[in-house]
């Protein structure tokens, strides 16, 4: 169930780190354990490491798919280890959204290097590299857009920075995963309830039969509240609101229904949530434009005043 994300420079060890977290959790008797390897997903794409990086298309192709992978392992029996650089930080969000979704724990591994490791890498890649494979210019590139994790960032937390030649914190990374209960999802990482195949289709096309009731109540002269009979209600939409207003808002309510869980499930209930949604919107606007006028007339005194002049 939980997920371990590795990140770091290349060559700075993630390959080794994750295959030293596979063993030590599979001791442990946590598995199964698998690890998603960026490397694994860059082969299959049939481009080279340097063109990975470079190429923008293949790059996002390659982040895509590993993952789509880690996504479909995960699974409440078992471990994934996510080994590749991960080096932006929006993409290790999509990653803490996902991991929310799924309502499991998350760690982070940050493979750091010191400054004189980096260097013994370049120099490395410089005496070692061929055509396809990562270059200096390329690992100077990636050093410059690495973004590196951060304790206070939330996606990143917990986080275990550990450089070449240390021990991993092994038994606090257990902690982190096992121990501690994962966050719940919030109404932004959730996907809509589906309780019928049809929902999507139900919910627009209740709401334009409402919309199309208003209309037709307005185009033969009733100004008052409109009768909504599957809502069993009668709107209180002002005579003012014109159609294009009533769009609008109908566009507003379907995507906060698409993104709010909380709403309803059950579509017989959403003409009477709708109906009610347009009141609110209209008091609103009336809210407002009082405010507005009171302001305007609050103004309008100050001025007066000021032209008054005073009496000696």
């Amino acid at each position: 169930m939980p997920l371990i994300v590795i990140t770091g420079l290349p060559r700075s060890g993630k390959t080794s780190r994750a295959k030293e977290l596979e063993k030590y959790f599979t001791e442990l008797g946590k598995g199964p354990v698998h690890i998603v390897s960026e490397a694994d997903c860059i082969a299959r794409s049939g481009c080279g490491v340097k063109e990975s990086f470079t190429d923008t298309g293949k790059e996002k192709q390659i982040r895509a798919s590993l993952k789509s992978e880690a996504m479909k392992l995960l699974t409440k029996s078992t471990l994934v280890i996510m080994d590749g650089t991960n080096y932006i930080k929006g993409y290790r969000y999509e990653i803490f959204c996902m991991s929310k979704n799924a309502r499991t724990t998350q760690c982070t591994v940050h493979c750091a290097m010191t400054v004189e490791q980096r260097n013994a890498r370049r120099e490395e890649i410089v005496q070692s590299s061929s055509s396809g494979e990562l270059d200096a210019e390329t690992f100077d590139a990636l050093c410059q857009r690495y973004e590196e994790p951060q304790d206070t960032s939330r996606w990143d937390r917990p986080l275990f920075t550990v450089y070449g030649g240390e021990e991993m914190e092994l038994a606090r990374i257990n902690s982190a995963l096992y121990e501690q209960a994962p966050l719940p999802p919030n109404l932004a990482t959730q996907n809509m309830p589906l309780s019928a195949t049809n929902f999507l289709f139900e919910l627009d096309k209740s709401t334009q039969t409402i919309i199309d009731q208003i209309a037709a109540a307005r185009k033969i002269g009733l100004d008052g509240p409109v009768e909504i009979p599957q809502a069993g209600m009668r709107a209180e939409v002002p005579a003012n609101m014109s159609v294009a207003q009533l769009n609008r808002h109908r566009r507003q309510f379907l995507n906060y229904v698409k993104m709010h869980t909380n709403v309803s499930s059950d579509i017989s209930k959403i003409p009477a949530i709708f109906a009610k949604a347009l009141e609110i919107q209209e008091l609103k606007v009336n809210q407002c434009a009082t405010k507005l006028q009171q302001l305007h007339y609050e103004e309008s005194l100050v001025a007066n005043s000021k032209r008054t002049p005073r009496k000696s």
